[in-house]
């Protein structure tokens, strides 16, 4: 494990680019460091890091993960990511503890959007049990991001969103002034309409969004 992180720290910054990090750390309001690696060329380094052969046991994620939280650069964060995509195949009903630490730890939406549709999108899917229990929570919390995951986890569903459960929690947050709630809100909105606009149509029509939440909604369908 150490040797994966460490291996991983070295390629990181043998192609690390100055110029790059600082437009990158401006475009995310200086709230994190960069090494300066656009995703394309992140991606290529971590091809290796991502064969099955080499992938560290399940048991190691959760370990992995928070080390790489902790770290300063954001591409670390970005990695951890997609390396726990690698085992939405073996998702265990304490995973969801860990999808919360990476949503309310360096918390933005480039992280927090990945993991919402991603992981936790995946982690309900495999337990539905667990969404009214988790949708709950996370709107009682007070924390945006929380808030914000429990809109967008169903984001690719399409066919299969809890309406129901969809319509319950945007309307608790209704009153919300936060931008990156009310984006929310029309972007699922948005989504769904792919799958059933008049659905989203009467929603819209009968339900007193935000001005953003209401155009965001209402895009693909004018």
């Amino acid at each position: 494990m150490i040797e994966f992180i460490n291996t991983l720290e070295i390629e990181f910054e043998k192609h690390k680019n100055a110029k790059i990090a600082l437009e990158q750390k401006a475009y995310m309001r200086h709230q994190f460091q960069f090494y300066g690696l656009k995703a394309t060329v992140r991606r290529e380094i971590q091809k290796p890091f991502f064969i099955k052969e080499y992938l560290p046991q399940k048991s190691e994620i959760e370990h992995i993960i928070k080390t790489l939280w902790e770290k300063q650069q954001r591409e670390y964060q970005h990695f951890a990511q997609e390396l726990a995509f690698k085992y939405v195949k073996q998702l265990e009903l304490n995973d969801i503890n860990l999808f919360e630490f990476m949503v309310t730890n360096k918390s933005w939406w480039d992280t927090v959007d990945f993991i919402a549709n991603k992981l936790m999108g995946e982690y309900f899917k495999t337990f539905p049990n667990q969404k009214e229990k988790y949708v709950t929570k996370w709107l009682k919390s007070n924390n945006i991001w929380l808030q914000r995951s429990a809109l967008l986890f169903q984001l690719k569903y399409k066919n299969k969103i809890d309406t129901v459960l969809l319509s319950s929690t945007i309307n608790s947050l209704l009153n919300s002034k936060e931008f990156f709630i009310n984006k929310a809100i029309g972007w699922v909105l948005r989504e769904y309409s792919r799958t059933n606009p008049n659905w989203v149509i009467e929603f819209v029509n009968n339900t007193e969004l935000s001005n953003l939440s209401k155009k965001e909604a209402l895009r693909l369908l004018k």
